[in-house]
């Protein structure tokens, strides 16, 4: 495949998008051969039969690396619950919250959790997802949570969409271990754990680091028997406070740490020397009416890796939209267009470990969307637009 008259944005240079005006990018067997200006294209590729975009915007498949699209019912009366004035830990600690979606998520077949989280991932697909992070997290038994995971991997199976699973068994503490948050990891968190390493159902281990969840130490657990299974980490820190989150996941080099509204300077500097990557997920900032900003000017000052990502979740990020998401990166937190959408392409890539997405180079997975715009700057700028024009998942599409 040939695609012709297009403006790219590469991202993979450090100019402004790594944008080429009037380029072309070569596709063979799954991957990018070649990128570059059309006057430049190898004689090779130039037999090939070419598809002219007539200008559209190119950019890698869009990455979303913070989802939980996996779960039973929903919790539009908790949203009622807010606007009157609950706060999400009131919520919580009230027996709603995650633990109201555990109870429907245990009783739903796998028919059913599947066909809601296919629902949910074809909205992320219209809008040019390619890759789409999955996590566990609301059964919080070993039957349940490993139920959720292969039903992610079915998405991937069904859907022409690379899925990354994240074990979030660390989620919030079950009613049958109500004050028993230690016995819970050792019982059923780093048991399960195991169970669905061995199964393959693993990318990465995931946990809520927060006073309505797990402390630092007990995650250090969990993060010990990940590390010892060769899996790598990732931490929902500091959202509602700070509780050294972000610092526990720097120094397991965590792939990310997510949300970090609470997360100081040191926890930036902290994550800079680790290498990690900072999710933001203005969806639950927004929903939950957060007034606390993440560091935005501390991390572009160490220069963490900012990514973007909907947090698609029953209570507190009801959002599908990763179009929106980048909007709402921009409105509420101040980025950048071009650093939103970095945030869903490179960096989105960058939180989930992987090297061969989230930018259009020569090697790279041929992931790639097409856009009826004129600059990039508009598919962060649109609210409630998707203008999609074609999407390219391995080379197909």
């Amino acid at each position: 495949m040939l695609l012709t008259n297009a403006r790219i944005a590469t991202f993979a240079t450090s100019d402004r998008y790594g944008l080429i005006e009037e380029g072309a990018v070569a596709l063979e067997e799954g991957s990018i051969a070649w990128v570059g200006p059309l006057e430049e294209l190898p004689k090779r590729y130039r037999s090939n039969n070419a598809e002219d975009l007539g200008g559209r915007l190119v950019t890698p498949g869009l990455i979303d690396c913070h989802s939980h699209i996996v779960f039973g019912g929903h919790r539009a009366a908790e949203f009622e619950l807010r606007l009157e004035g609950a706060s999400y830990e009131e919520i919580a600690r009230a027996g709603g919250g995650i633990g109201s979606t555990v109870g429907a998520t245990r009783v739903a077949t796998d028919a059913d959790l599947l066909a809601g989280a296919l629902t949910r991932a074809d909205a992320l697909i219209a809008e040019g997802v390619t890759t789409l992070e999955i996590k566990s997290g609301y059964g919080l038994d070993t039957e349940t949570e490993l139920r959720m995971l292969r039903v992610a991997r079915e998405v991937g199976r069904i859907r022409n969409l690379t899925v990354k699973t994240s074990f979030l068994g660390a989620h919030a503490v079950p009613l049958e271990y109500s004050g028993r948050a230690d016995a819970y990891i050792d019982e059923a968190v780093i048991p399960t754990l195991r169970a669905g390493h061995e199964e393959g159902l693993l990318d990465a281990v995931d946990g809520f680091c927060e006073g309505i969840a797990f402390d630092p130490a007990q995650m250090a657990r969990v993060f010990d028997a990940a590390t010892s299974l060769g899996l790598p980490v990732k931490l929902h820190a500091e959202q509602l406070s700070h509780l050294g989150g972000t610092k526990l996941a720097a120094e397991y080099g965590a792939l990310s740490a997510d949300h970090v509204e609470y997360a100081t300077e040191n926890d930036v500097i902290a994550l800079a020397r680790a290498g990690s990557a900072a999710v933001l997920l203005p969806g639950a900032y927004y929903t939950l009416r957060e007034t606390q900003m993440p560091p935005i000017a501390a991390f572009r000052s160490h220069n963490v890796p900012m990514a973007v990502a909907t947090d698609c979740n029953p209570g507190s990020s009801p959002l599908a939209s990763l179009l929106l998401a980048m909007n709402m990166a921009c409105t509420l937190f101040r980025l950048t267009p071009e650093e939103a959408l970095a945030g869903a392409t490179v960096n989105a890539a960058r939180a989930l470990g992987l090297t061969n997405r989230g930018m259009l180079r020569s090697g790279a997975c041929a992931d790639l969307a097409v856009w009826d715009v004129e600059t990039p700057a508009e598919l962060a700028y649109r609210i409630g637009f998707n203008p999609l024009h074609r999407r390219i998942c391995g080379g197909e599409g």
